[in-house]
């Protein structure tokens, strides 16, 4: 349940306890609370553990330089340890501060790795159910690995053939598609998490784990079937925040070693993982010439630079040249 944020206690004595306390309030990702929390806490290491309310400007210059200059951090990398900093002073702390002066990395464009799709088809097929159904909804509508482990019951539309998408990068919710190729191994699917949901009532197993604010606006909800993982766990486990035994989802961990030793059997020697079948997924419709726009809306992307992207690893390379060795002579 490394997804579930552990209990705190009510009125914490530790800085960063405290910290944790004001994000969940303010309703930040746990996601988003764990590296925030990451990053303060680097940033305290680096100046000798000072307390923070003793530091600011020159001292977050300095920390930001030396993510660049030392660490060869990338720009992104960087951005998230400043929005971090600037949420515990700004937000958190209310100590405000000038504009910072800091060296930034040099920009360097990374091309996203994918998969061919005989490469995607290999790799299915030496997993076995329920990764090989992972990965084939990660493939066939574009989730990311946690946005698959994460669906309900209720978050299949087999009469709109779609999948709704909750609350994934930046709490966005979405629709995307649901391969008709899927929907019957979907079912029963389904039908196992309905068993595990029958035998967890049966022993008095807790409900599911819902985020609190959908806790407290749908109380007693979690009981009902709709709000059960299509992936649950093979055990329960108890919950950290509450102590609840419940029966969570499937761990990434387990999904991302059933694949890397499939593309180890497949000799693919690409460095992968289940977000390639993402970058895939949206490569393929790109392929297919459907209009990028769409496909930016199907992925989530906030802004359409980042599925553009995926221009440049087309089966042309994006760019429609033909080499001058593959051409008739």
């Amino acid at each position: 349940m490394d997804d579930i944020p552990s209990a705190l206690p009510a009125k914490p004595p530790r800085l960063m306890d405290q910290f944790r306390t004001w994000m969940r309030a303010q309703n930040y990702r746990y996601t988003t609370e764990q590296t925030y929390v990451h990053w303060v806490l680097a940033y305290i290491r680096f100046h000798g553990r000072r307390h923070p309310r003793e530091m600011g400007a020159p001292e977050i210059e300095a920390f930001l330089t030396h993510l660049s200059a030392r660490r060869n951090c990338s720009t992104a990398t960087q951005k998230i340890a400043l929005n971090a900093l600037n949420c515990f002073y700004r937000k958190f702390l209310k100590i405000d501060y000038p504009d910072l002066a800091f060296r930034k990395p040099s920009k360097h464009a990374r091309v996203p790795v994918v998969f061919t799709d005989t490469e995607a088809r290999a790799l299915i097929d030496q997993l076995q159910d329920p990764y090989r159904l992972m990965a084939e909804i990660m493939y066939g509508a574009g989730l990311r690995v946690s946005e698959m482990l994460r669906l309900r019951i209720k978050d299949i539309d087999f009469g709109q053939r779609q999948i709704i998408v909750r609350e994934g990068k930046g709490g966005k919710d979405r629709v995307t598609m649901l391969p008709d190729s899927l929907s019957e191994r979907i079912k029963v699917q389904i039908h196992i998490a309905e068993k595990y949901y029958e035998m967890d009532r049966k022993q008095g197993i807790g409900p599911a784990w819902m985020p609190y604010a959908l806790a407290r606006k749908y109380s007693g909800e979690a009981s009902q079937l709709g709000w059960q993982f299509i992936f649950p766990s093979k055990e329960p486990a108890v919950d950290p925040q509450t102590g609840i035994v419940r029966r969570h989802h499937h761990h990434p961990d387990t999904i991302r070693k059933k694949i890397k030793a499939a593309r180890q059997q497949c000799g693919i020697t690409k460095l992968c993982g289940p977000h390639t079948f993402r970058h895939s997924f949206a490569t393929r419709l790109l392929e297919a010439g459907y209009d990028i726009r769409t496909v930016q809306e199907l992925l989530g992307h906030s802004d359409v630079s980042t599925t553009q992207r995926y221009l440049h690893v087309m089966n042309r390379g994006g760019l429609g040249v033909i080499s001058p060795v593959d051409r008739p002579g």
